[in-house]
């Protein structure tokens, strides 16, 4: 990742526009998935806009993810994480471990399947061992979650002050990965109204949240130089009112 995104996007961040008059409050763990559909010539990415209803970025395009639940480290799985990934997401944390790294890949596909009905991994003809009614949707579709299909991407931490707080890790898929879909979930009463597939260089045109728009230029560096796990990943934070960009 060259010198100039990153710093193009460090400017956007510390530019962006925020009310951080709330009082401070510790981040919460969360994973988010992009997906990609490679399959044509232009790569194209899946998001969803949120509900005008909600109180937490009405309107919204986002990719789909949520906060780590203490199920998500007990689900089983067929394919480990990349030993890079999980080193990666055991940087820069209070307490790493093969678990918490695995917990938060499996959060985003989890997260996925709840908000977009996309199950991801490999369906077989035995359900998984599934933890809590939070994961029957995988058993009941006998879908067992793979975590040799993701990528780790970015990762961002709200800044302080903010009504919400998450530490954020970005993972990737390929759209090859859905082994099921349930429908229903996205429609106009549901947390996503919609998903659109837009290209990944186009899609910022799109009404998002600023680091949104920064993941899908992190997201479009990615795919231009490979997608090899050993690439560093960027970690977005703030510190004395200005946001850095540092590399795990």
């Amino acid at each position: 990742m060259n010198e100039e995104l990153g710093n193009r996007m460090i400017e956007r961040m510390t530019k962006s526009e925020r009310d951080q008059s709330f009082p401070d409050s510790e981040p919460r763990d969360a994973a988010t998935l992009m997906l990609i559909d490679r399959s044509g010539a232009t790569p194209k990415v899946l998001l969803g806009r949120r509900h005008h209803g909600h109180k937490f970025m009405p309107g919204k395009f986002v990719f789909p993810g949520g906060r780590l639940e203490p199920h998500d480290a007990e689900m089983s799985t067929i394919g480990g994480l990349h030993p890079d990934i999980a080193a990666k997401l055991n940087t820069r944390v209070v307490s790493p471990s093969a678990d918490f790294a695995r917990a938060l890949a499996l959060t985003a596909i989890r997260e996925t399947a709840e908000e977009t009905g996309l199950l991801l991994g490999v369906k077989r003809n035995e359900p998984p061992a599934a933890p809590g009614e939070i994961w029957a949707g995988f058993a009941k579709a006998k879908v067992h979650p793979d975590l040799g299909q993701i990528h780790f991407i970015a990762r961002a931490i709200t800044p302080p002050r903010r009504p919400k707080r998450f530490d954020t890790r970005f993972f990737t898929a390929d759209a090859t990965s859905v082994a099921h879909r349930i429908e229903g979930v996205v429609g106009p009463d549901s947390e996503l109204v919609e998903l659109a597939w837009a290209p990944i260089s186009e899609a910022a045109t799109l009404d998002m949240p600023t680091i949104t728009g920064v993941i899908l230029e992190e997201l479009l560096a990615r795919v231009e130089a490979g997608m090899d796990h050993k690439l560093p990943v960027p970690f977005y934070f703030m510190q004395d009112g200005v946001f850095h960009r540092e590399l795990l």
